[in-house]
């Protein structure tokens, strides 16, 4: 899931890249393209979006194992617990609120290019909430067993 999710990031780069270039370069000509910003916006954010699951994989997001490490394995590990159903619920609600969202905008379409649907760019939040959630079970194995031997993941 790590490759797939890398190369995706990759593939995503090199379109926002390829758009801002040609922006430029327009620019330079002395004309503009009417739907780059939105575009660019979008694909900003779908970065920003799966780059924090890929983050969330990798157990490399903003944490607090200091704070855990300190604590007797037993408190630590209930610690571990209680951080990680925070963690979820909010992505839970996240994955709820963005569907929400995400049906209020049926029939909306971006300004400068009417042919791509806003519920297409707005997905991003419900996908990436559900694949957050993954991301963070899939990795708790190993963070479970880091904390339990008084490892930090964020030494590495």
């Amino acid at each position: 899931m790590t490759r797939a999710l890398e190369w995706f990031l990759i593939f995503l780069m090199i379109v926002l890249t390829a758009v801002v270039v040609i922006a430029v370069l327009y620019r330079i000509a002395g004309d503009s393209l009417s739907w780059y910003d939105e575009v660019a916006a979008v694909l900003l954010s779908w970065v920003t979006y799966y780059g924090a699951c890929l983050a969330a994989l990798e157990r490399k997001h903003i944490g607090v194992d200091s704070v855990l490490l300190m604590l007797p394995t037993k408190f630590r590990m209930i610690g571990v617990v209680v951080a990680e159903a925070f963690v979820i619920g909010f992505f839970v609600l996240m994955a709820w609120a963005g569907y929400q969202v995400v049906m209020i905008l049926e029939g909306e379409s971006l300004v400068s290019l009417t042919w791509i649907s806003v519920q297409f760019t707005q997905s991003v939040i419900p996908v990436t909430a559900v694949l957050f959630i993954i991301c963070e079970l899939l990795s708790i194995p190993g963070y479970w067993r880091a904390v339990a031997a008084g490892q930090s993941l964020n030494d590495h």
